[in-house]
């Protein structure tokens, strides 16, 4: 096949934004259940916890797996956990195997376990639901909640329209499934879904997660990648942001080439959370440095110290009160 792209990679692109929009998450896949939880009382991710009770080595196909801390809304239990997994591939030992994590947990925590699976595998007819087992009289039988992916295939107009971030990750997972390393067609599923980040009003901070999402999960072949990278810095530029500099893809692209070679989880992990927000901060520290320059002459060393040690926050809040500052203390205060 021309033009063949990289084999995909699921589990860090669903990791992420399962920690960063939970509620969406819920919201989307599992609404029912979603409406009982206490929301204003905020979920914790148990993920250390959860790999303390494993089963030797990664199965086949799963690419996220979650343990959340909760309160419910009828306040009959102070909290309990939801156990979640994507599954993208057929197991036929999966529904054995969330049976016996959430006997697990349940045991080492002493709480109740919910366990919800989405189901990303392209086959549409293997849905597993339950495990049942029976012997001499003894039967055990353990139900679980499912969403399948593949039921949103052929969705894409009400996929499109929804505000709820996990349409646009469906979006990326089907698309990417039905590219079959098709480099054409997956670039123009990723340059729609990336130009679509930008229509929702969502916060940068959403914006630049679910950016890295589609960005991992659409892996493109490097010059179709270089092209995307292009396209980008053409898009904001006409819009008047930056907020996909050059500083963010270096540090993309480096977390990138690390995860090919140590695992993109570890990798897009250490990105998102270390390599983006740094890269984030010191091109922001940049950009501010060179309009103070431009705007008061040569920096004192205090400003400089200042700059360096400062959060992405701070800075934010500086770059925001230079236009209206007349001098440097009218923007760092005693600086």
């Amino acid at each position: 096949m021309p033009n063949p792209a990289p084999s995909a990679r699921y589990d860090a692109p669903w990791k992420a934004v399962l920690t960063h929009a939970f509620q969406d998450f819920m919201a989307f896949f599992f609404p029912q259940r979603r409406a009982k939880i206490d929301w204003s009382k905020r979920p914790r991710f148990l993920d250390k916890e959860l790999a303390g009770i494993g089963f030797g080595d990664a199965p086949h196909g799963l690419v996220a797996d979650k343990l959340v801390q909760v309160c419910l809304l009828d306040g009959s239990l102070h909290w309990v956990l939801i156990h979640i997994e994507v599954q993208s591939q057929h197991d036929a030992s999966l529904a054995r195997r969330v049976f016996d994590y959430n006997y697990h947990i349940a045991k080492e925590h002493d709480r109740p376990v919910a366990s919800l699976v989405v189901l990303a595998d392209d086959s549409p007819h293997w849905r597993p639901h339950s495990f049942h087992s029976e012997l001499l009289g003894t039967e055990t039988h353990f139900a679980f909640g499912t969403a399948k992916l593949i039921d949103y295939a052929g969705r894409d107009d009400e996929l499109l329209a929804s505000h709820n971030p996990f349409a646009l990750v469906t979006l990326a997972h089907l698309r990417t499934q039905q590219a079959r390393h098709d480099a054409d067609q997956l670039y123009a599923a990723k340059w729609q879904l990336t130009k679509l980040l930008y229509q929702h009003g969502w916060t940068k901070k959403r914006i630049l997660i679910l950016f890295e999402v589609i960005n991992w999960m659409m892996v493109l072949p490097e010059p179709y990648q270089r092209r995307y990278w292009r396209a980008i810095h053409r898009f904001e530029k006409e819009r008047g942001i930056m907020w996909i500099g050059p500083v963010e893809q270096s540090f993309i692209d480096k977390g990138w080439k690390k995860g090919r070679k140590e695992g993109l989880e570890q990798g897009l992990e250490q990105g998102l959370e270390q390599g983006l927000e740094q890269g984030r901060r010191e091109g922001a520290v940049a950009v501010l440095q060179r309009q103070l320059v431009r705007r008061f002459g040569p920096l004192p060393q205090a400003v400089r110290r200042k700059l360096d040690k400062a959060s992405l926050d701070q800075l934010e809040a500086w770059g925001d009160a230079l236009p209206e500052a007349q001098t440097l203390k009218q923007v760092f205060g005693s600086a």
